[in-house]
């Protein structure tokens, strides 16, 4: 059992983090990472007690997480989007009681959230990005409630640690899924990051994953013993899918009181992360209207961080490489100047949507306000505390007034129609300086592939 147990738990951990690893602030990611981290903890439980109620209410754990996934993926234009999303945690956690009250097959009971984030993602098909996820999930889906179906019921189709490692096989494919649904949501590159990661994860489980079947196979009646193993697994393939935060983490211990030095050495690490991540230039062209203005929309919201924006498609836009061509040989081959490049150029595109005079809160202000003071000066009003030192009076008059008469979702709101308007202008210089562009604008249901 621990040779098939073993790498079940190893690998869906890995993936697990992975995700989780790609970017800590999306939910979508969260759950799908909760999911695979629930079922190796649920083949651990299998191992330490097959069949016991523990280990049946484990592997249906990710079910529930599954339905999550199902609805974050659903697009945000979607009227059902953000009520299914909120609701989804209480949907989850009161199927989670009655699969933890109910015996044996009753257990099956944690498949119906599921089912019904797939009927919604199904619904909207035509609508989601890559057009074939729903059908890829769905198919996954099924297999996995085959799997569940075989493990819980009465049905006999050979040893249950070989089901359970067929059912991992079928998460893996989802959370290799969603994987490719985010890469392409961001605009990003996917098989080198990945296929980096995996890497790091076939060695830590020879070298750390042999060992511990073995010690478990030489003591198969000592639990501790194999709860230590599986402690051990977790924590080293933690390492590798949480490669990027773990560096962070010790950079913050080992350099605390060198904020400079900590600093750089994140600017130059995400850099670092985020050349696997860039689409080729060749990719480019590809992107329709409505594409251009999303990925210009994120490129705001990433206005402060270097990583993100060297991983957006639009660091390639042909007014980068102009500003880039004006600094001299070789500057075009720096990520970090094509960074700060890129975020010239949107500071700029910006600094158009200010009316002329000074500084006011007028109706025809509140674009450029939203936009230059709470995304490219990186002003947090609504957060407690001290605003950065050296503000001048404008910012603080800007925050104040954020604080004060500006409700949070107006704000946001306000942001996107004013990144809407700058997509708008970039999108008129795009297509004015490069014809190529014009293929993309006209094929709005184009989509290039992940790779």
């Amino acid at each position: 059992m621990p040779a098939i147990a073993v790498p079940a738990f190893a690998l869906t951990w890995w993936l697990g983090c992975y995700l989780v690893g790609r970017d800590p602030t999306r939910a979508l990611l969260w759950r799908a990472g909760a999911a695979l981290v629930a079922y190796a903890i649920a083949v651990a439980a299998w191992s330490l007690a097959p069949g016991s109620g523990i280990a049946q209410l484990l592997i249906c754990v990710p079910a529930l997480c599954w339905a999550g996934v199902s609805v974050g993926l659903l697009p945000p234009e979607v009227p059902e989007h953000r009520q299914v999303n909120r609701g989804w945690p209480v949907l989850a956690l009161v199927f989670l009681v009655l699969a933890a009250a109910l015996p044996g097959v009753g257990k099956l009971v944690a498949l119906a959230p599921l089912a019904g984030g797939m009927a919604l993602l199904l619904r909207y098909r035509d609508q989601a990005r890559p057009s074939s996820l729903p059908s890829a999930l769905t198919a996954a889906a099924i297999l996995y409630t085959l799997g569940l179906v075989v493990m819980l019921g009465p049905i006999d189709l050979g040893p249950p640690i070989v089901v359970l490692a067929a059912i991992g096989i079928d998460l893996l494919l989802m959370g290799y899924l969603v994987a490719v649904a985010d890469a392409v949501d961001l605009g990003e590159r996917l098989l080198p990051d990945l296929r980096r990661s995996l890497l790091a994860a076939v060695l830590a489980v020879l070298l750390c994953g042999g060992p511990a079947a073995l010690t478990m196979l030489a003591a198969p009646g000592l639990g501790a013993v194999r709860v230590l193993q599986f402690v051990l697994l977790a924590a080293v393939l933690s390492a590798v899918g949480l490669a990027g935060q773990l560096r962070a983490g010790l950079d913050q211990l080992a350099f605390g009181s060198d904020d400079r030095l900590r600093q750089n050495r994140s600017v130059l690490l995400r850099a670092a992360d985020a050349l696997p991540r860039r689409r080729g230039r060749h990719q480019m062209p590809v992107l329709d209207a409505e594409e251009f203005r999303r990925l210009t929309r994120r490129a705001l919201d990433d206005f402060g961080d270097v990583g993100r924006l060297l991983r957006n498609p639009l660091a390639e836009l042909p007014a980068v490489d102009r500003r880039l061509a004006a600094r001299g040989p070789g500057a075009a081959d720096q990520p970090l100047v094509r960074a700060a490049e890129l975020r010239a150029v949107l500071g700029e595109h910006v600094a158009r949507l200010r009316p002329a005079g000074g500084f006011d809160t007028t109706e025809e202000w509140r674009f450029f306000n939203a936009l230059y003071y709470c995304g490219v000066m990186g002003l947090r009003p609504y957060q407690r505390g001290p605003q950065p030192e050296g503000l001048d009076r404008d910012a603080r008059r800007a925050v104040d007034w954020f604080r004060r008469y500006v409700p949070r979702r107006s704000m946001h709101r306000w942001q996107a129609e004013g990144a809407a308007m700058v997509a708008a202008q970039l999108w008129r210089d795009l297509i004015a300086t490069d014809p190529r562009w014009l293929t993309g604008a006209g094929a709005a249901t184009r989509r290039q592939p992940v790779r």
